[in-house]
C-alpha cells in the first residue's frame, strides 16, 4: 500500500497538491480529510470524488502532516488502497440513541469483513450544542463488536467555536454521527496507542456525588470549591464567566482510575452555576477514585515516543500511513512540543502521516482496553500484510 499526505489553505490549493502527488502514477482509492469548518468541504469531496477516491472526513480543532502543522486548513493522507479490503461508512444518529446508532454501525462492519479494523470519527458537539458521548460509544461497540476488535479514532472539531462538527464522506455528512474507515484486517494491520503524559498530583480524591456529566461533591466539598481551592484560584469571588476551560482544564485534568491499574484523563468543560458542580466532558460516577495533576513535563514527547518504539518491537518495521488523533488541549498547554510530538511519530513509523486536533480521543493505552479519552495523543499505524 502506498500513502501521500498534503495540505492546502484552498481548494485550488489542495488541487494542485492532488495533481503533484499523483504526477508519478501515484493511484489513491481514499482519501483521510481533516478540515476546517472555514474551508469548502464539499468543494474538496467533489474534488476528490471526481476523481473516484472514497472520503472519510472530520472537521478539525487545527490539522497536520509530517512537517507542517496549521489551523483553518486542510490535511489530507492519501491511500493507494484494494477496494476489497476497505469500505467507509457513515453512520447519522438522526433522532435515535447512541446505543441504536452504534448498534446499526457494528452490524454493517460486521456484514463488511469477518475481521474488521476501524478507524473512526465521531461528531464532537452537534448544532443544539449537544456533547457526543464517546464513553458511551466505545461502551457499546466493543460490547457488539467484541473486546479483541481493535478501533481508533477522535472526535470531530470545530475550531473551538463549540457550534456544530461534523464527519462526512463524499456522498453525505452529519454533524450527529459516526463516519467508519472499515479495513479487512486479514490483509490490512493496524496498531496504535492513546497515550497522555500528565503526573498525579497529592492523595487520590473520591467523588460523592454527581449526575451525568455534572459533578457536584469530591470527598464530600463542593467540587468546584475543591478544585478552584487546589489550583489556587482563591480568589475568585464571582466565578460566573469564569473560564475554567481555558485557564484550568488544559492544564489541569483529573487522572481518573480504571480496571487493571489503567488511567484516563477527563477534564472540567465549564462550572455551571445553577448546579455549583463541574461539567465534565466524561461522566464521573460516585465512587471515581482519581487524583489532580501537574502539568506535563518536557519529557512528555520523550515519553511518547518510548512508548511508540515498545509497542513496535523491531526497531527497522515501517508503516504504510500514519494517522494521529490529538487533543485540541494538547496545543495550548505543551506548545511547540506538540510539533515534535506528531512528527516525531512520523520519523519513528517512517511513513507519511496526517492528524488533526480532536474533542476526545479513542484508543488503547500500552497493553491496555479500549478506551474513550481527554486529553492524549492517540496514533495508529497502518501496513498492508504481504
Amino acid at each position: 500500500m502506498k500513502s501521500k499526505s498534503i495540505h492546502g489553505a484552498s481548494v485550488s490549493e489542495i488541487k494542485a497538491n492532488l495533481e503533484n502527488s499523483t504526477a508519478d502514477g501515484f493511484e489513491p482509492t481514499a482519501a483521510i480529510v481533516f478540515i476546517s469548518i472555514e474551508q469548502d468541504r464539499k468543494a474538496v469531496c467533489n474534488l476528490l470524488k471526481d476523481r473516484n477516491i472514497s472520503v472519510f472526513g472530520a472537521t478539525s480543532c487545527g490539522e497536520f502532516i509530517d512537517g507542517k502543522q496549521t489551523k483553518g486548513e486542510t490535511a489530507i493522507l492519501l491511500l493507494e488502497l484494494r477496494q476489497k479490503h476497505f469500505s467507509i461508512l457513515l453512520e447519522a444518529l438522526g433522532e435515535g440513541t447512541l446505543e441504536q446508532g452504534a448498534s446499526r454501525l457494528a452490524n454493517r462492519v460486521k456484514k463488511e469483513f469477518s475481521n474488521p479494523s476501524i478507524i473512526l470519527c465521531p461528531t464532537g458537539i452537534d448544532k443544539n450544542g449537544a456533547f457526543f458521548n464517546g464513553d458511551e460509544l466505545v461502551t457499546h461497540l466493543e460490547k457488539k463488536l467484541g473486546p479483541d476488535k481493535l478501533f481508533f479514532g477522535g472526535m470531530a472539531g470545530d475550531d473551538w467555536t463549540l457550534n456544530g462538527t461534523y464527519v462526512f464522506t463524499e456522498k453525505e455528512e452529519t454533524d450527529r454521527g459516526i463516519v467508519a474507515l472499515v479495513l479487512n484486517g486479514d490483509a490490512i494491520e493496524i496498531k496504535g496507542m492513546a497515550i497522555t503524559g500528565w503526573k498525579p498530583m497529592g492523595i487520590s480524591r473520591t467523588v460523592t456525588k454527581s449526575k451525568g456529566n455534572l459533578l457536584h461533591e469530591i470527598d464530600g466539598i463542593p467540587a468546584v470549591e475543591m478544585y478552584l481551592k487546589y489550583l489556587g484560584r482563591t480568589d475568585l469571588e464571582d466565578k460566573i464567566g469564569y473560564d475554567v476551560l481555558k485557564e484550568l482544564s488544559f492544564e489541569y485534568p483529573f487522572i481518573v482510575e480504571r480496571e487493571n491499574n489503567e488511567t484516563i484523563l477527563k477534564s472540567p468543560m465549564k462550572i455551571n452555576q445553577d448546579e455549583n458542580a463541574l461539567f465534565m466532558d466524561i461522566e464521573m460516577p460516585v465512587g471515581t477514585k482519581f487524583w489532580f495533576t501537574k502539568p506535563p513535563e518536557l519529557d512528555i514527547v520523550e515519553e511518547v515516543l518510548d512508548k511508540v518504539n515498545l509497542l513496535k518491537g523491531n526497531p527497522d518495521e515501517q508503516a504504510d500511513a500514519l494517522l494521529v488523533f490529538s487533543c485540541a488541549g494538547r496545543q495550548p498547554v505543551l506548545g511547540p512540543l506538540v510539533n515534535e510530538e506528531n512528527d516525531g511519530l512520523a520519523k519513528v513509523w517512517k511513513t507519511p502521516m496526517a492528524g488533526f486536533f480532536t474533542y476526545g480521543e479513542i484508543g488503547r493505552s500500552y497493553n491496555g482496553k479500549q478506551n474513550f479519552h481527554s486529553g492524549a495523543c492517540c496514533w495508529v499505524a497502518i501496513k498492508e500484510r504481504i
